[in-house]
């Protein structure tokens, strides 16, 4: 016996409206309406949920170019994460600080004792009506060392606020969110592990020329593991090691629904925590 299930038609086809039951498997709804297989409706309950926004919607697609439609089902997604307002401030914050704390300066000047000759005093102390000099590696003299100069192996390391970062990674979903460049996928099984599958199938779905694939384990299936091996553009990445500099130098990114509710739980968890505010005054400290 099939819930009771309300059906509307729309430019996006066949589409469920409400439900009478808080869970529904796909295959509970194996039966085709018009011939064709009802999505599937991921109602999600928010740990913890905004009155004031509604909740975001996003489609669940496949990676299987022969199904019949590549949009499975639909997924509720939290609007803290992927509605909030998109400060391109703090993204750009974020990847100066991305771009520099990998930044070694290996330019270098000679001090006064790394500079060759000048062991002895060019002439003496008083009596001669020239100035004192005790040595001509002075900065003072040509050919002689820097005063002050770069020296090298110097770092541009420095710590950004962890509200910046938490705050950052937000803004940035959320923005990628809001121009259509987020797609949401069941899991990476595909059917083929050929670089030219891979290639067509971002291609058919307008995914752009760079795409990021994130799931929830480094541990990749094998299929989208091979096929994304020789391809330099198409990348993939777990979840905990996703940051804004990958985000934006990607055109799509594409996330498992694991690595979509990991990473809700990980942002709204240190979005919410009390001890945020104390992790925001305390000086960074080098171990």
């Amino acid at each position: 016996m099939l819930p009771s299930v309300r059906f509307s038609i729309s430019r996006w086809g066949l589409t469920l409206r409400s439900l009478t039951t808080s869970t529904l498997q796909r295959s509970e709804l194996a039966p085709a309406v018009s011939g064709t297989t009802a999505p599937l409706i991921i109602e999600r309950e928010f740990e913890r949920p905004r009155n004031t926004t509604q909740p975001r919607e996003a489609w669940i697609e496949t990676l299987d170019r022969d199904a019949i439609s590549s949009q499975v089902g639909l997924m509720n997604l939290h609007p803290d994460v992927f509605s909030a307002f998109p400060r391109l401030d703090i993204i750009h914050e974020n990847v100066i600080w991305q771009q520099k704390y990998r930044m070694v300066n290996y330019a270098q000047t000679k001090v006064l004792h790394e500079v060759r000759g000048g062991g002895k005093k060019p002439w003496r102390q008083k009596g001669s009506g020239r100035a004192r000099h005790g040595s001509i590696r002075s900065p003072l003299w040509k050919g002689g060392c820097k005063s002050h100069g770069p020296r090298a192996y110097t770092t541009h390391f420095y710590m950004l606020p962890f509200a910046v970062r938490l705050k950052g990674l937000i803004c940035t979903l959320s923005a990628k969110f809001a121009q259509d460049d987020i797609k949401i996928v069941e899991d990476f099984e595909m059917p083929s592990d050929e670089a030219p599958y891979l290639e067509e199938l971002c291609h058919e779905r307008c995914w752009g020329p760079a795409v990021l694939f994130v799931d929830d384990t480094d541990i990749m299936p094998r299929n989208i593991t091979l096929a994304t091996d020789s391809i330099w553009h198409y990348n993939l990445m777990p979840v905990y090691g996703l940051n804004v500099l990958s985000m934006l130098k990607h055109d799509t990114l594409v996330l498992t629904v694991a690595a979509v509710k990991k990473l809700e739980e990980k942002l709204l968890y240190n979005l919410n925590k009390p001890e945020l505010h104390i992790m925001n005054v305390k000086k960074f400290r080098m171990p």
